[in-house]
């Protein structure tokens, strides 16, 4: 029905111009003069093409190229140029390429860690999250044993990340990174210099990967692939855990795997050390403990002297920071240590590392059973 709609428009408008004295006088006007001169010079009908050609530009227009970009942008495409050797012409077109995505904007303005830390959990300390969980951890779990004893990182913390950026690879963003990074580098001045950064990366990783800028599809935020990664971690971390000689975190789900425990040991991850702890606070220095910031810098022992108490035996030398999240019925008060600390540099909300934290927990207790 769609075809046999299309060639009815078509024969409609041929009709239409047709019929109307004024168009078709006006198309015809021009040329009849130059084939009367052909038909005059006695040239065949075969050889009017290759005459007409000689009054035909020689070299194609591409529109796409020889449009000057945004001020912004034809200073990016001049570093690019001098810092990496990419041709500008090339940048241009594909700039040319990028689409206006106001649900880009938007969502950054609005994440969804943002929301309190109660309504983050539940969305993925579900059933369906944890049960797929374990399938995944079961399907992979030669891969995920491999990398825990290579990189130290636990089963359960890679699996969890996984878990809580993609479902496990199912949903891996449907923005073009081309898309996201131009329109957040450019159009988003809260962060537009560490986007800025991340495009510059983005084309390099393109360059290098051989894949094409302009297909790749990730979040709202410019992150790839099963582990959503950023361009600059997937240039610095990304590695080739199953052996196929690539260094692909899009598609192979043991490189994901891999390269999620090298990201977290290239930031510290300590075996074997606890993540954090929940703690009960009595104290007037509660307020300036949280404006320290989630790095850990005091002592459990200062911690306690300044009333933290934490919930379960912790070390007293271990270095800690109190944060608090709203559960909902109240406020609860965690101290964070090293390995919670190198989970915020994963996303570096406190509703994302906990939440990490707490799905790996439920992640190990229903796998061991």
């Amino acid at each position: 029905m769609v075809e046999r709609a299309g060639l009815e428009n078509r024969n409609t408008r041929k009709r239409i111009v047709g019929s109307n004295p004024t168009l078709s006088a006006s198309y015809k006007r021009p040329f009849r003069p130059f084939f009367h001169w052909l038909d005059s010079a006695g040239m065949k009908p075969g050889a009017w093409l290759a005459a007409l050609l000689m009054f035909l530009p020689t070299q194609p227009i591409d529109a796409a190229e020889a449009r000057q970009q945004s001020p912004e942008i034809e200073v990016f495409i001049e570093e690019m140029v001098q810092k990496h050797q990419f041709e500008a012409r090339a940048l241009r077109r594909l700039f040319a390429q990028v689409q206006p995505r106001p649900a880009i904007l938007r969502a950054m303005s609005t994440p969804g860690t943002a929301r309190p830390w109660h309504e983050f959990r539940s969305r993925y300390l579900e059933p369906v999250r944890v049960n797929d969980g374990v399938a995944f951890w079961r399907l992979h779990a030669a891969t995920l044993e491999k990398a825990s004893r290579e990189f130290g990182i636990p089963e359960e913390i890679i699996v969890a990340t996984i878990g809580v950026e993609t479902f496990y690879g199912r949903n891996t963003g449907s923005f073009r990174v081309l898309d996201a990074l131009t329109i957040l580098a450019f159009r988003f001045p809260p962060r537009a210099e560490l986007f800025r950064s991340e495009l510059e990366q983005y084309l390099l990783m393109a360059r290098e990967t051989g894949l094409d800028p302009a297909g790749i599809r990730g979040s709202y935020a410019g992150a790839m692939g099963i582990p959503q990664f950023l361009p600059s971690s997937y240039r610095n971390h990304a590695i080739d855990f199953d052996g196929d000689g690539k260094r692909d975190i899009i598609n192979s789900p043991a490189d994901a795997i891999g390269s999620v425990a090298n990201y977290y040991k290239a930031f510290g991850w300590r075996p074997g050390e606890a993540v954090t702890v929940p703690a009960e606070v009595d104290g007037s220095s509660i307020d300036v403990l949280l404006e320290i910031g989630i790095k850990p810098q005091l002592t459990i022992a200062e911690l306690k002297k300044r009333g933290v108490l934490p919930s379960v035996p912790v070390d007293e030398g271990a270095v800690a920071a109190l944060f608090v999240v709203d559960s909902g019925a109240g406020l609860r008060y965690w101290l964070g240590l090293n390995n919670f600390y190198v989970i915020t540099r994963y996303n570096r909300s406190v509703n994302y590392a906990l939440t990490v934290y707490e799905l790996a927990q439920e992640l190990r207790a229903r796998f061991m059973r």
